[in-house]
């Protein structure tokens, strides 16, 4: 639980800070990336405790596998979501942005 929090907390203060200077489009592409990751970051979680519960090591190495990958399809989702809407990073520089 307390690895939900911090990362639910770390997402919304990057959220935070991306969202100056954005179009409409954009906002709602970067909550709709917040979101993909924070649903991830609960089923991950779920996993990882499944993990430090699980009996053998074979187990807790799958486990912790799946919940990575986990991770790491939901951050590719959620940066395609922002690329689509011309913001891959947060609006912090001009150079991805469509012409």
């Amino acid at each position: 639980m307390r690895k939900l929090m911090i990362a639910a907390v770390t997402t919304f203060a990057f959220a935070g800070l991306a969202a100056c200077g954005e179009t409409a489009g954009e906002k709602e592409a970067g909550a709709q990336a917040d979101a993909i990751e924070a649903n991830a970051n609960v089923e991950a979680t779920q996993l990882e405790n499944a993990a430090d519960a699980a009996s053998t090591d074979t187990a807790r190495d799958a486990l912790n596998a799946q919940a990575d990958a986990v991770g790491e399809a939901a951050e590719e989702k959620a940066d395609a979501v922002e690329a689509a809407a011309g913001n891959v990073d947060g609006g912090m520089t001009t150079a991805n942005t469509p012409n």
